[in-house]
């Protein structure tokens, strides 16, 4: 629970804004679908105010949201990850984007790095291990690298590697690949 000093200067009550900074973060909303749900339900803000709101309140919501998520996903028996990494060009020049997700396709942790070695993987799992704890498996592409920095983490034998078991984590790169796309078509005008 958040605590209530940090609403002290505001009309509206915590409930509300909670509830407008959950909506905005948790569901893939725009703030003007968020000011409609909203108003459904009888609260008139505008989408400046839940956007304030946001970037006021959304860390802490976040984090609780979270720590909620991890506590939940802590009890189940079956705690899986997805590993995997995908090429993405950063100002022109390529790089690893190395993505975990859970079994229920929520993105852990995601990270971007210039190498695709053993380093980076083990650098990746250390971050994600530190975040999340230990999972029981983790579900990875035949990739070496991820062979080693899980043999260096003693998590070895919690290594899966199959045909399709990856596909939780492919598909879960498709809307980043989308919206890469749709930058594309942005680029600079060139002087002829």
């Amino acid at each position: 629970m958040t605590k209530l000093a940090s609403f002290k200067y505001f009309k509206t009550s915590p409930e509300i804004i909670r509830l407008a900074v959950m909506l905005y973060i948790r569901f893939p909303l725009s703030l003007r679908n968020a000011e409609d749900l909203l108003h459904e339900r009888g609260i008139d803000v505008s989408h400046e105010t839940i956007r304030y709101w946001w970037n006021r309140f959304g860390p802490m919501v976040d984090s609780e949201i979270r720590r909620k998520r991890v506590q939940q996903l802590r009890a189940f028996s079956k705690w899986k990850w997805h590993v995997d990494e995908v090429f993405v060009k950063v100002n022109g020049k390529r790089h690893y984007l190395w993505r975990a997700v859970d079994h229920e396709g929520e993105v852990l942790e995601a990270v971007v790095a210039k190498r695709r070695n053993k380093q980076a993987a083990l650098k990746f799992l250390k971050k994600l291990m530190k975040r999340h704890g230990k999972a029981e498996t983790v579900v990875t592409d035949r990739f070496a690298s991820y062979r080693a920095a899980l043999r260096e983490l003693g998590a070895f034998k919690k290594q899966q590697t199959g045909r399709w078991l990856n596909n939780r984590v492919e598909n879960s790169h498709l809307p980043f690949r989308r919206r890469e796309r749709a930058m594309q078509r942005f680029r600079r005008m060139q002087n002829r």
